[in-house]
Order: structure tokens, then C-alpha cells, then sequence
């Protein structure tokens, strides 16, 4: 499966808000640190967290969010993990105070607490950098030049833009040359190779190193992470079979995320 073909997620988020007795607190925790291992093993689970609130030490609110709710109460409950996880937290149902399924909203978003991969690469001037770096080895290379062919003076700086983006930067291409829809119809029909794909890798983490990108392994990691994902779905959607996808955002790339989208 691609990411075009992977559907947009229905994220369901579960709140369970418990009082727990600060002498039996202890158990409690350990019994979660149990019942998360049966719960972390389901596909339909997400991610999880359990806190404690630091001026009220009885009250805890675990938070689990679910592909779905469907998921969750058809999927998860009924799957041969529910027995297990139940069988530790048991002990503490009389002590919920509030068990209920929450529909994400479009309100969300990242405090300026992490830096964006825009702002540690050094913002503007270090893609503008990048790209020209990369394209200058680009029309040298025997494998990538015939790709790039009668390639527009304003390409480079164009890329820059949409990776500025991508990494969290100011959201010039979306207003100047659209969104994802419009980046991925520039390959099609290109029928680029993997042998291609590889080469483009390789030379973009060549200019990130001649451009003076940081190198620590968390940037690296996740800017890697994103031209493996970026590259594939150029393949993809330069095949003869590939089909325009849905009108799409540009992608915001995050510490070690990808985001999905629905073909």
C-alpha cells in the first residue's frame, strides 16, 4: 500500500478519569505499566499516556487514542488483548469517574517549545542553499540529467519552497504554486526508476552536507524519513497507472512523523 492509498486517519481519543487512593496509587501504576503491554500490541491503538495531576495526586486521567471508535469498542474489545488488559485494571473500575470517547477537531497543533525542522536546518537561507547544491549535481549526473531536462531557472528555488514548508516553514509555495496535488502532478508520466529514486537520495543528503544542514542523527533522521517517503510516492505517481490524487495540503513533516493521505 502507498501513501496515496492509505485513508486519512478517524483518530478517536478515549479519557478515562480515575481517583485512586494515594495508598494504593503505587499498584494502580504498576498494573497500568501491565495493561499497557496488551494495549500497546493492538493495532487499533494509537498511542496512550497516563497522568497524574501534581496538585490533586489521587486524580489521574489516562488518555488513549484510537483509530476509531469502531475500532476501539468492536476491534480492541473484542480482540483476544482485551482479556489481559482488563484483567489488570479490573481493580480499579469503581474508582472511574469519567469513561468516554472523544472526535478529534481540527484545533490542534505544536507549541514553539520544539523547534520545526524549518528553523533548526536555519530556515530560508539553508534550503535555498540545499537546493542549489543538489540541482548543480543533478544536471552533472548521467542517471538523474535526462529527468531534468529543459529544467525552469526557477525550479531550484521553487523546491525550496515546498521543503521550507514541508519542514514547518512559511507557507509561500501553497500560495504561490498550490498544494501537494500540484507538486505530484509534475511526475507524472516521468516513469522514474529506482535505480533514479536512489541516486535522488543520495545526492540530496550529499548538498545537505555541502549546504551546511545540521548533522545531528534527530535532524538527519527525520529529513531522511521524509525524502525516502517523498521519493517513493514520486515513483509511485510517475507510473503509467498512477491516478491525480485527492486535493491535498502540503505535507508537514514533524520530528519523526509522516503524515497520511488518502490517494
Amino acid at each position: 500500500m502507498t501513501a496515496s492509498e492509505t485513508a486519512t486517519p478517524r483518530t478517536t481519543v478515549e479519557y478515562i478519569r480515575y481517583r485512586v487512593p494515594e495508598e494504593r496509587s503505587a499498584e494502580f501504576l504498576a498494573a497500568y505499566t501491565r495493561a499497557a503491554v496488551p494495549l500497546a500490541a493492538s493495532p487499533y491503538c494509537v498511542d496512550y499516556e497516563l497522568a497524574r495531576c501534581e496538585a490533586d495526586p489521587a486524580s489521574f486521567v489516562l488518555r488513549i487514542t484510537w483509530t476509531s471508535t469502531e475500532d476501539h469498542l468492536q476491534g480492541f474489545r473484542t480482540s483476544d488483548l482485551f482479556p489481559p488488559f482488563l484483567a489488570e485494571i479490573r481493580p480499579y473500575v469503581e474508582d472511574i469517574e469519567e469513561m468516554r470517547d472523544y472526535k478529534v477537531t481540527p484545533v490542534r497543533g505544536t507549541g514553539s517549545a520544539v523547534p520545526t525542522l524549518y528553523a533548526w536546518a536555519g530556515g530560508e537561507k539553508a534550503f535555498a542553499r540545499l537546493t542549489e547544491a543538489f540541482y548543480a549535481k543533478v544536471v552533472e549526473d548521467d542517471l538523474l540529467a535526462p529527468l531534468f531536462a529543459g529544467l525552469a531557472p526557477e525550479h531550484a528555488e521553487h523546491v525550496a519552497l515546498w521543503l521550507a514548508e514541508v519542514f514547518g516553514g512559511p507557507e509561500t509555495y501553497s500560495a504561490t504554486q498550490g498544494g501537494h496535488s500540484h507538486m505530484v502532478a509534475k511526475h507524472f508520466g516521468r516513469g522514474i526508476t529506482e535505480p533514479q529514486r536512489r541516486r535522488w537520495v543520495n545526492l540530496v543528503q550529499d548538498a545537505a552536507d555541502e549546504a551546511g544542514l545540521p548533522t545531528d542523527a534527530e535532524f538527519r533522521s527525520a529529513f531522511l524519513a521524509y525524502v525516502e517517503w517523498g521519493t517513493r510516492l514520486a515513483v509511485h505517481f510517475s507510473g503509467p497507472d498512477a491516478q491525480p490524487p485527492a486535493e491535498q495540503p502540503v505535507p508537514k513533516w514533524g520530528w519523526g512523523a509522516a503524515p497520511p493521505y488518502q490517494g
